[in-house]
């Protein structure tokens, strides 16, 4: 099996730590409270929509179309935002653009208390979408590259747990802000402004990444920081080959056009069903007669976050390569049952749904622990800004068409388009992902 490299070895001079061996320290916490703010605050803002856009309908006269359009908004967003800010931060750094995203947050989580037609709310939601974007890339990157080798994998998924948990936690803030009355959806969409000022406050004094400095060349301004933010006791990986240019041209390249591929399949066909269930599981349960769906709305999200929690506690124990196929062809198979069984007992269907989206959001850790793992630093945010790109593509299309999907061909046909999702994925993974070396 394959494996990946990381752009520098890990010789160090003698009796001295590795930083790859370093002992968790203020930086680390502060970079991880940093990366899992952001994320809180990315999942708050894609949640939240949903139940927001339920209450704004009347208000803003929104049919199907612009329901799903606007909640598809941020998820376009995020593809174009991804995408420029890779390139970006691979070539100038994390720590600049790190802390501007969440100024964005906070500016457009204002503005959306004001809008007075669905097209304002969208170029608002597309702009988000674009801030979303790049925090993914340079969030992802810079604590990734932080972390010690050797606890990364919880590092990473405890700051997918924080997106899991802001989307989660959007839907009851959601149901508390209804009970406002009106002009509740207004309160519902500008909420996100406590979680992005948080996050601010928080960000502030992160370093720049020592890995990205050493694959720069800029060796002494890596050690300076390793120095001040970790000790003098800690050594520096030894720098390989400097990488002034990297970007698309070595990224699509034979050496890491593989791993590329597979980071934007697995990431693709898990958003779609994730995103275009999770924004509109009432109305699905309401097409499978489930009679209080805001009861079984409850459910389905309580078993998101302890799906979560479970994926935390399992990424490192198993193959990440088994957890990723084995989670693909079970959330397939659990669709199919619904699909296949029209007559089925409401009861019945809450419970494979809650057994669907345990294992769909314990599989989402690898978004975060895997998908670093696949590109070597210099590449590292290129790489994710291009698979988040391609997943949003999936996300934003199976949100935009859910709804109408649904009513035009109903409930099996959307299912059905979740479980062909599903199945490629499990198929491009079986053939293709790597298994990357970990410490």
């Amino acid at each position: 099996m394959s494996t990946v490299v990381t752009g520098y070895s890990d010789s160090v001079s003698p009796g001295s730590i590795s930083f790859d061996d370093a002992p968790l320290r203020r930086v680390h916490v502060k970079a991880i409270a940093g990366g899992m703010g952001g994320q809180f605050t990315d999942g708050f803002i894609i949640g939240m929509i949903g139940i927001a856009l339920s209450m704004a309908a009347g208000d803003l006269h929104l049919n199907n179309f612009w329901t799903g359009l606007i909640a598809a908004g941020s998820l376009l967003g995020i593809l174009f935002g991804s995408l420029l800010a890779g390139s970006v931060v691979d070539r100038i750094g994390r720590k600049g653009i790190y802390n501007q995203t969440i100024w964005v947050f906070a500016v457009a989580a204002v503005l959306q208390y004001f809008v007075t037609s669905p097209e304002q709310l969208l170029v608002l939601r597309l702009v988000l979408g674009l801030a979303i974007g790049a925090d993914y890339a340079v969030s992802l990157s810079l604590v990734s590259e932080l972390a010690p080798k050797r606890h990364r994998g919880r590092i990473m998924s405890a700051v997918m747990i924080a997106w899991v948990a802001g989307f989660v936690f959007a839907y009851f803030a959601g149901v508390l802000i209804e009970n406002m009355g009106e002009g509740a959806w207004r309160w519902a969409l500008a909420s996100s402004l406590i979680p992005a000022l948080m996050t601010l406050l928080i960000r502030m004094g992160t370093p720049e990444s020592p890995l990205w400095l050493i694959s720069k060349g800029r060796r002494q301004e890596a050690q300076a920081i390793v120095k001040q933010h970790m000790g003098a006791d800690i050594a520096l990986p030894e720098q390989g080959a400097v990488q002034k240019n990297a970007g698309w041209a070595q990224l699509f390249s034979r050496a890491w056009r593989k791993n590329a591929f597979v980071g934007a399949a697995f990431y693709f066909c898990q958003v779609i069903p994730f995103f275009a269930l999770g924004t509109f599981i009432p109305r699905v349960l309401e097409a499978i007669k489930v009679e209080n769906t805001e009861a079984g709305s409850i459910i389905y999200n309580i078993f998101l976050f302890v799906g979560i929690l479970a994926g935390f506690w399992i990424v490192d124990k198993i193959s990440r390569r088994v957890f990723l196929i084995g989670s693909f062809y079970f959330c397939a198979a659990v669709l199919l049952v619904l699909t296949l069984w029209a007559g089925m007992p409401p009861m019945l269907a809450v419970v494979l749904f809650s057994a669907f989206a345990v294992v769909m959001s314990g599989c989402t850790v690898l978004e975060y622990a895997y998908l670093p793992e696949l590109f070597p630093t210099e590449l590292r945010a290129s790489g994710i800004g291009f698979s988040v790109a391609i997943s949003r593509l999936g996300a934003a299309g199976g949100t935009f068409l859910l709804p109408i999907v649904m009513e035009t061909h109903g409930v099996q046909a959307t299912l059905g388009i979740c479980i062909g999702a599903l199945v490629l994925g499990g198929v491009i993974c079986q053939a293709f992902a790597p298994e990357p070396a970990r410490a």
